[in-house]
């Protein structure tokens, strides 16, 4: 399906070809058609194969958007260091392992180079407003949470938990229960059950399948009513308490109440916000720290999730064999 000219973009190229303050200067890609492709879309005057081979010449880039796969982040976040940016917006997971996230993390800061890492709600302003209205009481106490995603625990799973912990607060792991390698070979997509530290609400990750359809939606079961996050933000769905029509002294759940999703609009504001915090020193989200407090939860998850999945499997080979 194409999509309309004027609609949000939705990649980093796009937004920052829309906004007036930045130019696409360089773009690099190992795949020589993808690269000449770019390069010709988005008018871009410098293309190369690899970052060795863009000109050597300190500070020439204020921001650099590293877009590759994960796997390769540590190289091209090392090669990206060496042209010395301001910034550097890397897509996520930072990288692999926690350990490695935090050594990347700690050289740009020592580089005085602000790293951004784009779990994308962190800029949905229909997130913001919803955040405000939990810090506000209009929902009351948390009750209890429902996360659906699929396409892995550090992928998909990554923005789940980014978001969890913008809107409830740390949590602790209290069961993993399911593994499910429904797109990638190492992230398997992994049921569980944690609970927030703040008012020991229950929330529960509940895996979908990837090669059915895509799925991240989340569910707040609220003091005063609940809300439902749909089609990875497209919309919102709210339902408040009401006096109850058929018993007297009892409140139920009203009618559902749309507000319209802001989801395509995140990716501009975030190529905003790294424009003013470049520009006017404003603070910015999405930081190091913020991405490596989820994907240490993910880790967690995960490597709870696969050893539990292995000792069953085990045991399931043992009773055969006996």
């Amino acid at each position: 399906m194409t999509r309309c000219a004027d609609a949000p973009p939705l990649t980093h190229a796009g937004a920052y070809a829309r906004h007036a303050g930045f130019r696409i200067e360089a773009c690099v890609d190992p795949d020589r058609r993808r690269l000449a492709e770019f390069a010709d879309y988005w008018r871009v005057p410098f293309s190369a194969a690899s970052v060795a081979d863009l000109p050597d010449e300190r500070g020439a880039f204020d921001v650099v958007s590293i877009c590759s796969p994960t796997a390769l982040h540590q190289e091209h976040i090392e090669a990206a260091l060496r042209l010395e940016p301001r910034l550097i917006f890397c897509e996520k997971p930072l990288t692999s392992s926690e350990g490695a996230s935090s050594r990347w993390i700690r050289a740009c800061r020592e580089r005085s180079v602000t790293l951004v890492v784009n779990h994308t709600r962190r800029w949905d302003p229909a997130v913001d407003a919803f955040a405000t209205e939990l810090l506000q009481g209009r929902w009351g106490a948390i009750r209890s949470v429902v996360g659906h995603y699929n396409k892995g625990i550090m992928n998909n799973g990554g923005h789940l938990v980014d978001l969890l912990l913008r809107l409830v607060g740390r949590m602790e792991l209290i069961a993993t229960a399911g593994v499910r390698y429904d797109h990638w070979s190492d992230d398997p997509t992994v049921a569980a059950l944690l609970v927030t530290e703040n008012g020991g609400a229950p929330v529960y990750l509940s895996p979908a399948d990837a090669r059915d359809y895509a799925f991240f939606e989340l569910e707040l079961v609220c003091e005063k009513g609940v809300v439902r996050m749909e089609s990875g933000g497209m919309a919102w769905r709210l339902r408040e308490i009401v006096a109850s029509e058929q018993f007297k002294g009892y409140t139920s759940l009203g009618q559902s109440s749309e507000r319209e999703g802001s989801y395509p609009r995140a990716m501009s504001r975030a190529v905003s916000d790294i424009y003013f915090h470049l520009v006017e020193g404003r603070a910015i989200g999405g930081s190091g720290e913020q991405a490596l407090e989820a994907q240490r939860v993910c880790q967690i998850l995960r490597d709870a999730a696969t050893s539990s999945y292995a000792a069953n499997a085990c045991r399931e080979v043992r009773g055969h064999d006996a």
